[in-house]
């Protein structure tokens, strides 16, 4: 009983935000709200309100292992997305049509936010105020420096390629309903994986990090291959870093929430080994984006993507 509600409730996730997705991005095409900045916050927070409402759940019933490992697992779970689609669609040579120079600061960041919860997940005691870890306030502030540096004169106006009839207020209905519906099954979510956990004898960090990471993952995974069809790669590998960058925000958001202390403080050691996993996987992808554009054997060329799928089922099946 608790695998079905646990399915159903990734099903109804996986649904709603993909409608999330949909509705938000003809609100921040159709409305006054349709400045960069303001398009890639909601359609990123659309995408990204299952791993939020996932987690915060996970925090009311005391379960910051779930909460932290979800987080953290999504990031993992979104770079293994890239690889797969890169391996499956080799032919196309993804990382030699982009434009590396506009997604290499996104993975460098993502890179240093890594590092820091490395080093705060390995130091036994966090420095905090007000409960929440030194480490949260470095994130955030770096993040706002960091997304002001990348969107520098970058324009406001964003073009309207959307051929959706959908109304404004047709679609700003649709989003709140949507949110809704992303809240109370992210909910069921994380309570059901907590059960899961409990019952099964599983580690509650592998649960967050894997079984429910995947699931609250799943959104972006349609999003790459909607923008793979468009062959808009640029989208494809932008909307992953971007999300990713976005939910470790959302982590610190967690840590707020999490009364107890700082909530890294609060995890299972082995969080720190799904940290390395995503700091690792993301030295690949920034490799990938350096990697100069030359002729090159399938083989050749897969070999980075290749290397991130292992490195996800190795340390998968180790915590497992």
């Amino acid at each position: 009983m608790l695998y079905a509600v646990f399915i159903l409730a990734a099903i109804v996730v996986v649904g709603g935000a993909i409608y999330l997705n949909q509705f938000g991005d003809v609100i921040s095409k159709k409305s006054s709200l349709n400045g960069a900045m303001v398009g890639t916050f909601l359609i990123a927070g659309a995408t990204s309100l299952p791993e939020l409402t996932t987690s915060i759940t996970a925090v009311y019933i005391d379960n910051p292992d779930i909460a932290v490992g979800n987080m953290l697992g999504s990031n993992v779970f979104n770079l293994l997305i890239l690889a797969i689609v890169d391996i499956i669609y080799r032919r196309r040579r993804l990382f030699q049509n982009v434009n590396h120079q506009g997604n290499i600061p996104s993975a460098l960041i993502g890179l240093v936010f890594l590092g820091i919860i490395i080093a705060s997940l390995i130091i036994p005691e966090s420095v905090n105020i007000f409960g929440v870890g030194l480490e949260m306030f470095i994130i955030v502030a770096l993040y706002f420096i960091t997304v002001k540096f990348i969107t520098k004169g970058d324009s406001d106006e964003l073009e309207d390629t959307s051929s959706n009839d959908l109304s404004l207020n047709k679609a700003v209905v649709g989003f709140i309903i949507s949110a809704i519906v992303v809240f109370v099954a992210g909910s069921l979510l994380s309570i059901s994986g907590d059960q899961l956990a409990v019952a099964t004898g599983m580690n509650a960090s592998f649960v967050g990090s894997f079984l429910i990471a995947a699931s609250t993952s799943l959104p972006e995974f349609v999003t790459v291959l909607a923008a793979f069809k468009l062959a808009n790669y640029n989208m494809a590998i932008g909307s992953i870093l971007g999300s990713n960058l976005f939910n470790i925000q959302l982590l610190a958001l967690t840590d707020a929430l999490y009364r107890k202390g700082p909530i890294l403080s609060a995890v299972d050691s082995s969080h720190v080994f799904i940290a390395i996993l995503g700091f690792v996987m993301t030295i690949v992808m920034i490799y990938l984006l350096i990697r100069p554009a030359k002729s090159m054997s399938q083989l050749r060329y897969t070999t980075p993507s290749f290397l991130i799928a292992v490195l996800y089922l190795v340390v998968s099946y180790v915590l497992f």
